[in-house]
């Protein structure tokens, strides 16, 4: 009897069910429902092609695109990054009613300029009483020495974003402004790639508007405000525990910019410099993130640690644009919400084309009467940005949902201090599709949109930016900005999009073998990640051997009481653990364990967390194949010997990574040099105990274990162990890669390879400690091999370090006085 053949699956009908029980379960105000844009079809559709009918998978689909691309936040007050998290319903908006966005957006970028230009130059705007001298010399964003500075290029604003609220009947308000340190254009753009490489085929059918085009006008603007035709241009991040780090990141990468912090710059003769290993080179611009107060201890707060000396003085001279300008946050307080439509008028000559929701700011009498009247109908928030003691939580709240206490204790605190606090009218949002679990449901969501300056000086509007949603179906944006999820937001029409790129072109002739300028601080950070990864693997190769080998008082002696006792002495002067109370075996497991995983040691839990440090503020430069492994939980379901074994294969996985996949850049010779440097030092020590006259063959054998150099050994020497034949191969060896000789070979290659500040041909200090070391090496046999010569060596190396250190990663303020280093 013949088979029935399975029907065929059918995406659209898929598509138009989803939407059809979506919109029977959704109140009005939906952007999908009631729409009659085709787009939403064919979206579904492309969603229906990936996910066939199982939205969670495509759900979890998208998700995955976005780890690997490297997404990632963190909370404040939080130590874990948490994971981005993209919605694959991307936010559909018809470019016809995209252009009255943009038009809108361009009108309030044009008039918080010449705002901004007024409060800090002439001031007739106060003068005339347009806006309240409290309201400007009231605010922590007001920078008052940044008054009667003209900004190079003449342009206070060049980057800006603005949260976008969309009403039930399709109106769009302006909900918030962010001037000083404006976050989400790499979200933006990371929710693109993921959302992209989830739903492939929707492009071409939608004509989605791409972003690069917005970028390379963003750069090219700030490059136009240089006064060097060629300028170097760097990304100011406060470092990677910044929430936004790694948005920063991927942002510098994108662009081509240098990812710097306030350490890594030096301000001299009213110039700036960004301290490389190569000495100091000249940064024309800087796209910061830095809170402004504390980008200048000299300027503005004298107890900023992330700042740069002198900064504000050469921003005063000309010779160095920051975007944004410092102070142009002023503008950023919702106090001013309630100015800026009469604003509008006077200096623009119009009304706003997007409107402010309705604004009343307390520290005026009638505006204050105002909103004691209409509490219950009104958000009450702060005036400023900092909390005032009124509110319950520090959050904006609703006045109709306080109870008495929170009442009293509002209104009180509005009578003592008016000027903390305003008045916002209640905004119902429009909802949007979500996937959770495995239905489409609706929430309410923000829209967020950035203008960029180009090098004509206009405005340029990022089409899309990204969508905040909220987690509760309350369509009230009762805590504007927050959200669970985030969505790209394509913006579409019926016009062809040309496939713009900032990537070169696949028919491009331009060739490019300079991987760019690496800072000091760089440097120094892959230098550790190597002497890191590389302790961190001696330690629990240290600990394999003796928890794998050691005495049993029931099963008898694997190893010698001597050759553990040794052992123990390894682990413990490392200051990975206290000594342990007796050698037997619980004490050892005990022992091994604090050495594994007490980080108030120098463990392995300890090694760890520094390294996924200087992963995590380094992702501008490491794979995220490398930054997941350092990533990586620390193993907790195995017994030790077995958790110590999946530990040393996942420093092995990175070594791998390191030594086939990263360019032969400055960054990866720093990186192989403390690997080379720390590895060596582990030998000098391994040799002092396992291999001097005298040795056992458990100490000899131990000494192969941790050279991992027993199947070469035993390939050689067919007749049994012997002490002059393992110490040769693990100490004079250079076709050995884990002897002495081979990691001074390598130590010499990569300081003959780094830049040198002189150019008389004689070697700097780090160059002849290399030569010394490797001569040392050269006139040593295995058979005169002494504990005092490797003390000699071990010293030696330390110098070595110690000399790379003072030459390439610029200590403190010395550098900048030493003879010799270049200005460029």
């Amino acid at each position: 009897m013949a088979t029935q053949a399975a029907p065929l699956f059918d995406a659209a009908t898929h598509a138009r069910r989803w939407i059809d029980d979506y919109c029977a379960r959704t109140t009005t105000g939906d952007v999908l429902c009631g729409s009659d844009d085709p787009a939403w079809a064919a979206m579904f559709e492309e969603l229906a092609t990936v996910a066939s009918d199982d939205l969670d998978h495509v759900r979890e689909r998208v998700r995955r695109h976005a780890a690997d691309i490297g997404m990632g936040f963190r909370i404040i007050g939080e130590a874990d990054e948490r994971p981005w998290p993209v919605s694959p319903v991307p936010l559909l908006i018809d470019a016809r009613e995209w252009d009255g966005i943009v038009r809108g957006v361009t009108q309030r970028a044009e008039l918080m300029e010449a705002v901004i230009a007024d409060l800090y130059g002439p001031g007739r705007l106060v003068e005339r009483g347009l806006i309240p001298a409290a309201l400007v010399t009231g605010s922590p964003y007001f920078l008052r020495p940044m008054v009667g500075l003209e900004p190079p290029g003449g342009k206070h604003l060049h980057f800006i974003a603005i949260d976008l609220g969309r009403g039930p009947t399709g109106e769009w308000r302006v909900l918030a402004d962010h001037l000083r340190a404006p976050a989400g254009a790499g979200y933006a753009l990371e929710n693109r790639l993921a959302v992209s490489r989830t739903l492939g085929g929707l492009q071409g059918r939608i004509n989605v508007q791409r972003h690069a085009p917005f970028f390379a006008a963003f750069r090219a603007g700030i490059a136009a405000m240089c006064r060097r035709t060629d300028p170097r241009i760097g990304l100011l991040t406060p470092g990677r525990f910044n929430p936004s780090y790694p948005e920063q990141a991927h942002l510098a990468r994108y662009l081509g910019l240098l990812l710097v912090e306030g350490a890594d710059l030096a301000a001299l003769e009213n110039q700036v410099y960004v301290r490389t290993i190569g000495g100091l080179k000249r940064i024309d611009a800087l796209w910061r993130r830095v809170d402004p107060r504390m980008l200048d201890p000299l300027a503005f707060d004298s107890h900023s640690q992330i700042g740069v000396p002198g900064l504000i003085d050469a921003y005063a001279v000309g010779n160095v644009v920051l975007s944004n300008a410092p102070g142009a946050g002023v503008l950023e307080a919702p106090a001013f919400g309630a100015f800026l439509p009469q604003l509008a008028t006077r200096l623009l000559g119009e009304s706003l084309h997007l409107p402010n929701i309705a604004t009343w700011w307390c520290g005026q009498p009638s505006e204050l009467t105002r909103v004691e009247e209409d509490l219950d109908r009104m958000l009450i928030g702060s005036a400023f940005g900092p909390v005032p003691l009124g509110l319950p939580g520090g959050r904006t709240v609703h006045g109709g949902e306080l109870d008495a206490g929170q009442r009293a204790q509002l209104l009180a605190d509005m009578t003592r201090r008016p000027q903390d606090y305003v008045g916002q009218e209640i905004v119902r949002l429009s909802t949007m599709p979500v996937v959770i679990e495995d239905t489409l449901e609706p929430r309410p969501f923000t829209l967020r949109v950035f203008a960029a300056r180009d090098a004509s000086g206009g405005w340029t509007i990022m089409p899309g930016g990204f969508a905040r949603i909220g987690e509760a179906t309350d369509p009230r944006a009762s805590v504007l900005g927050e959200g669970t999820w985030s969505a790209d937001v394509c913006i579409h029409g019926a016009e062809t999009v040309e496939p713009v790129s900032l990537l070169p072109a696949p028919d491009s002739h331009h060739i490019r073998r300079n991987p760019g300028t690496l800072p000091s601080r760089v440097a120094d950070n892959f230098y550790w990640l190597g002497r890191y990864l590389e302790r961190g693997e001696a330690l629990l190769a240290a600990i394999r051997v003796m928890l794998g080998n050691s005495i049993d008082a029931d099963a008898g002696a694997a190893l010698s009481a001597g050759t553990v006792g040794k052992l123990v002495g390894l682990i413990a002067g490392g200051g990975a653990a206290p000594h342990p109370t007796s050698l037997k075996r619980g004490d050892l497991t005990a022992f091994a364990k604090v050495a594994m995983e007490d980080e108030g040691w120098h463990s392995v839990a300890t090694i760890n967390r520094l390294a996924r440090g200087i992963g995590e503020g380094s992702r501008d430069r490491l794979s995220a194949d490398m930054v997941r492994l350092l990533d990586a939980p620390f193993p907790t379901n195995r017994g030790m010997l077995d958790r110590a074994g999946a530990l040393q294969r996942r420093y092995v996985a990175i070594a791998g990574l390191s030594a086939e996949h990263m360019g032969r850049t400055a960054a990866w010779r720093f990186h192989d040099l403390g690997r080379r440097v720390e590895r060596a030092m582990a030998m000098t020590r391994a040799l002092r105990l396992f291999g001097m006259p005298g040795a056992t063959a458990d100490d000899l054998s131990t000494l192969l274990d941790l050279a991992d150099s027993q199947i070469s050994y035993r390939q050689r020497y067919l007749t049994g162990i012997a002490r002059v034949p393992v110490v040769d191969l693990v100490a004079l060896d250079p076709g050995n890669p884990r002897s002495l000789a081979y990691q001074a070979e390598r130590i010499g290659e990569r300081l003959r390879d780094l830049p040198v500040l002189s150019d008389d041909g004689m070697p700097e200090p780090q160059q002849a400690h290399g030569r010394a070391l490797a001569a040392a090496l050269a006139m040593t046999t295995a058979a005169t091999l002494e504990p005092d010569v490797l003390g000699d060596l071990e010293r030696r190396l330390a110098q070595l370090s110690e000399s790379v250190a003072r030459r390439y990663f610029l200590q403190g303020a010395e550098p900048l006085r030493a003879g010799g280093l270049t200005l460029a």
